[in-house]
């Protein structure tokens, strides 16, 4: 698990010497606490990595090196961790919000950090497969001012939606709608020219999606959509985020900072597997984890330190650093906080969650009758 896939020789994208990467990490991820109590949503280990480390790999394949991270809540933390982004074979910088400014507003803080005529903006909170080639590829064939990563999903009705024509002109921005004329999504990544972002209002908040997109459609400026259907999911959620991560595991979702085959399990040097322990569904076990005998776990995300008791089973859950689950208890659909001690027999089920440090006795928690 080293970072070396990041640093061999990437194809590189066209004008990609002259293209700058922002990422967009200020987000406080309530939809995971208590998680992101103490982390933010961008540094959860996702595969055994913090998440952000995947889509970094993703840029510097595709040959961009200089990177610009907005930030926000607990913004030390990513300086903390990536420095100055050497050790990936990047050059990382940072810009800190002192209060939110939305999606346009956040892009247009980092502008004193920019240098390229082109930026290409990423959502920190997805998890993405598509080639960042082939969209500067569009952007640049197109002559556009920006151009928009859009993916193509079963059910549009929860996102916001973007028609195109057959050149691939957007021709509007539909917030979510019941009854959505297309199935092409707002994937959250889009390339800018960087006199696009010098005209976003500074100092206030400014939605892209709301604001600077249909201002821009109104104006008649070049606007184009990258459709395609790669990967891509959300990572908002405890149950996209369980997916995301096994997806990672599985090799259903790429990443070139993963290294090795891909399997049903990732467990990582020196945690500890019991013999008769099942590991399915992509689950991960962090550094210094312990998974008892007779354990199961089925889609199961383990942080480093957490240990899971004989007979217990743990599916499609979040077990965070260091907490425990007791003997036969059973964790279905649940996040579990930090240092959290489960007791033996608990059932936790459908969206419970535990708050970091709380104690539940052996059988204080059950939604069957049995004990």
């Amino acid at each position: 698990m080293t970072n070396g896939a990041m640093t061999g020789d990437a194809a590189v994208a066209p004008g990609a010497g002259a293209v700058d990467a922002v990422i967009l990490v200020g987000g406080k991820g309530t939809r995971l606490r208590p998680l992101t109590l103490s982390a933010p949503k961008p540094m959860l280990p996702t595969a055994g990595l913090p998440f952000l480390t995947h889509l970094l790999a993703r840029i510097k394949a595709a040959g961009i090196t200089h990177v610009v991270l907005g930030t926000s809540f607990k913004a030390e933390v990513f300086e903390e961790h990536f420095g100055d982004g050497s050790d990936l074979g990047l050059e990382i910088e940072y810009v800190t919000e002192t209060e939110p400014l939305g999606t346009g507003g956040g892009i247009r803080n980092v502008l004193p950090k920019l240098r390229a005529d082109n930026v290409v903006v990423f959502n920190g909170d997805v998890l993405g497969g598509t080639d960042l080639r082939a969209v500067l590829e569009t952007h640049d064939r197109t002559e556009a001012d920006v151009t928009l990563h859009l993916v193509r999903v079963g059910d549009p009705r929860a996102f916001g939606c973007v028609p195109t024509d057959q050149d691939g002109r957007v021709t509007d921005f539909l917030e979510k709608t019941q009854d959505p004329p297309t199935d092409q999504i707002n994937a959250g990544c889009y390339v800018f020219k960087r006199e696009i972002i010098e005209k976003i209002p500074a100092g206030r908040p400014v939605s892209v999606e709301r604001e600077v997109f249909p201002g821009l459609l109104a104006d008649g400026r070049r606007v184009f959509g990258h459709v395609d259907a790669a990967y891509w999911r959300d990572m908002g959620t405890p149950e996209d985020f369980v997916r995301g991560s096994a997806d990672l595991v599985r090799g259903i979702a790429p990443s070139p900072a993963l290294e090795g085959p891909r399997g049903e399990s990732l467990v990582h040097p020196g945690a500890g597997i019991a013999p008769g322990a099942v590991l399915i569904g992509g689950t991960v076990v962090g550094r210094g984890a312990e998974v008892g005998a007779g354990a199961r776990l089925d889609g199961a995300v383990l942080f480093d330190g957490a240990v899971v008791e004989a007979g217990a089973t743990v599916e499609r859950s979040i077990i965070g650093f260091g907490a425990r689950i007791g003997p036969r208890a059973l964790v279905r659909d649940a996040v579990i906080g930090d240092g959290a001690d489960i007791g033996a027999r608990c059932e936790l089920l459908r969206g419970a969650r535990v708050w970091p440090g709380v104690t539940l006795p052996d059988g204080g928690v059950r939604f069957s009758t049995d004990v």
